[in-house]
């Protein structure tokens, strides 16, 4: 009888374990959805033909699309925090492992966190963000009642034939790489086989993405910072560069009036300098270079654009000007400063991993073993070294980032905030979820942190690939090192440059005057 009410009762607390975690995930995932659901509205265009229709079914459609798209954004923000939020758990249970509040705190939690984020990524990537491009897309089929129904069996219909051609692709790519496996009845183990190897593919696809872009965002990040801070007083005049916006400004505003004035196609009185003229960046009207040749309204259209351009740099001018001198000459510095301490200890982690594993004291970052949280810390400096894990781990996701959308291949895939299609809404959550699922594997490889990657993470057979991970290391930290110098040494090798240039113009030019004119203390002499 002891025993029945001993097994009743672990069976009774097991169930409620579960039901705290379900509770906790659920709860956390609100949170995001949330989150995600708040940003796409930021950026989402809001267009007649997207979101204004008349139509019932269209806005359905797109409403069913956006839920989608902002699943897929939660679950790529939960991947984003998975190694920050399970380095942190583990840190708290070493630290206060008595303690009554964190009970709920435990290994099966983080493991139940981490195979969720795993399913999601997989349904994000393979059936909710392919479902909602389709989705808007479908017009029902030819023949058929149109309505909203007709265009939800066009969708599946389409999503299950696509399906059937990647997994034929996955079938034979695995059979080109694993001839072992690549049997008949390994055709029936999707699930166990073949979507892990397919996502391992994706991840891999990401975590090289992830090589150009992380080396990228550490030397784009300086710019971005010095962009919402005020440079010291003694490497820039700000009052002499408001007062150069100011008076152009003036100028164009001048010219502008006139040209509505006259409506004429040229510029009267001509501009003192006209090879100063640039186009116009960021639009998508790409403008001449001499504003004189435009004809037919462009003029118009062409200083209104230069003009707004102007008035935007002497707002952001004059916000500098007011600037505490406090911020101007201690902030600025400091945040360089701990940027570059940040870039040269991640580059000397990256480097101190890859000589461990070429001796051999550091395991490839495949999970070989169940980890149990709150046993040790992870860091011999503790709570320390656990928390520059964590900054560092922060550090790669905003570099990455930032060095993803700056990078001149995505400037038309860039999100802008009320102006971008749906199409690359979903494209755009695609990446992200790619991104983010290969961030965990990035700072492992890297050997950033020493958490163990847990669930199917830790399982995709590439990360026990000695030559693909000590490449990866020799590569991120040669890639990091020299975009760093590059950064730091552009301005100066640049007018070495022009020195050399300009004594070697003067020396072709008089060969005779430079060669044969002795020093002035020969002169003097003779």
């Amino acid at each position: 009888m002891e025993e029945y009410e001993d097994e009743s009762d672990i069976n009774e607390q097991i169930f409620h374990n579960n039901v705290r975690e379900q509770i906790i995930f659920l709860l956390l995932f609100i949170l995001l959805y949330l989150l995600s659901f708040a940003t796409l509205c930021r950026f989402k265009r809001k267009g007649r033909e997207d979101y204004f229709s008349t139509d019932e079914d269209e806005i359905t459609v797109y409403r069913i699309s956006t839920w989608l798209c902002s699943f897929s954004l939660a679950v790529s923000i939960l991947a984003v925090l998975l190694l920050p939020i399970s380095i942190v758990s583990n840190e708290v249970l070493v630290n206060y492992p008595n303690s009554y509040y964190i009970k709920w705190l435990n290994s099966s939690l983080i493991q139940g966190l981490w195979n969720y984020v795993f399913l999601f990524s997989n349904l994000s990537l393979f059936i909710a963000l392919p479902f909602a491009y389709l989705f808007t897309e479908s017009e029902g089929f030819f023949g058929h009642r149109k309505g909203l129904m007709a265009r939800v069996y066009e969708t599946f219909t389409v999503l299950t034939l696509l399906g059937l051609v990647v997994l034929g692709m996955t079938y034979v790519i695995a059979a080109l790489i694993d001839k072992d496996k690549s049997s008949i009845q390994t055709i029936l183990s999707f699930w166990t086989y073949y979507l892990p190897f397919l996502y391992s593919c994706i991840s891999f696809f990401g975590v090289l993405m992830l090589l150009v872009c992380t080396p990228l965002g550490f030397v784009r990040l300086f710019d971005v910072v010095g962009q919402f801070l005020v440079k010291p007083q003694f490497l820039r005049d700000l009052n002499e560069e408001y007062f150069a916006c100011a008076l152009e400004e003036e100028s164009l505003r001048r010219r502008f009036k006139q040209a509505q004035k006259t409506g004429k196609s040229y510029v009267d009185p001509a501009p003192m300098a006209l090879e100063s003229e640039v186009p116009i960046k960021d639009i998508d009207y790409e403008l001449p270079t001499n504003l004189l040749r435009l004809k037919n309204g462009e003029l118009q259209f062409g200083l209104g654009k230069r003009l707004k351009e102007i008035e935007n740099r002497r707002s952001v001018l004059d916000k500098q000007r007011q600037t505490s001198s406090f911020r101007r000459n201690v902030v600025y510095p400091v945040a360089m400063l701990l940027l570059l301490g940040l870039t040269i200890i991640a580059v000397l982690l990256v480097v101190q991993n890859t000589l461990s594993l070429l001796i051999g004291i550091k395991a490839l970052p495949i999970s070989s073993k169940q980890f149990t949280l709150g046993v040790s810390s992870l860091s011999k400096l503790g709570l320390y070294g656990a928390s520059l894990e964590i900054l560092l781990i922060i550090y790669l996701i905003v570099t990455s980032s930032i060095g993803l959308y700056t990078a001149p291949c995505m400037k038309k895939f860039r999100p802008k905030p009320k102006s971008t299609p749906f199409s690359l809404v979903i494209g755009n959550c695609a990446l992200l979820v790619v991104i983010s699922s290969a961030l965990p594997l990035l700072s492992k490889i890297l050997g950033i942190t020493n958490f163990d990657l847990l669930g199917d993470f830790g399982s995709i057979e590439w990360l026990g690939n000695f030559k693909i991970v000590l490449l990866y290391n020799l590569l991120f930290a040669t890639a990091s090192t020299l975009c760093v110098v590059n950064k730091f040494t552009a301005k100066v090798r640049r007018e070495l440059y022009n020195r050399i240039m300009v004594f070697l113009d003067i020396k072709i030019e008089h060969p005779q005057s430079v060669s044969s004119t002795p020093p002035p203390s020969i002169q003097k002499c003779e």
